[in-house]
């Protein structure tokens, strides 16, 4: 019965929407991975990305394992960056996510972060090859924002 409650949330949550667009929803057994997804398009700061993604009950996007990872890079497509929910801009080398969830997986390019000319600490995926890199929070990037289920 459980499973078949499940199986009809995730139907219903996958055409989850928002002003922004379509959130995408997976489900899981474990409560702490249901989540959805969404992929902002209009470029802004990562702090005005942050404020986008709460004016939708959501917050710029976490990410939990390569699952997820793959997840946004499937959604994003090619040649195109965009904000993660990762700063470090509290304690330099120090990184967390937005919504709060241990920041344990990492799929960061070789080399970073490196907080280059000592401004960088907001999380973005690359355009080549969709791993992540420290930005100056003040770049204009598209941004993924993440709704936790329950």
């Amino acid at each position: 019965m459980k499973t078949l409650i499940l199986a009809a949330l995730l139907c219903a949550l996958l055409a989850l929407t928002s002003a922004q667009g379509v959130f995408l929803c997976e489900v899981h057994e474990s409560s702490e991975k249901n989540r959805c997804f969404t992929y902002v398009p209009r470029a802004m700061s990562w702090a005005d990305a942050q404020k986008n993604c709460r004016s939708l009950d959501a917050n710029l996007a976490s990410v939990l394992d390569s699952r997820e990872d793959r997840l946004i890079q499937k959604m994003i497509g090619d040649g195109t960056a965009a904000w993660l929910g990762g700063t470090d801009a509290k304690q330099e080398g120090n990184w967390s996510w937005t919504d709060g969830t241990p920041f344990r997986y990492t799929n960061w390019a070789p080399g970073q972060p490196d907080n280059w000319q000592g401004n960088e600490n907001c999380l973005h995926i690359t355009a080549e090859g969709k791993m992540w890199n420290d930005l100056n929070c003040d770049q204009l990037l598209p941004s993924f924002c993440i709704k936790n289920l329950f």
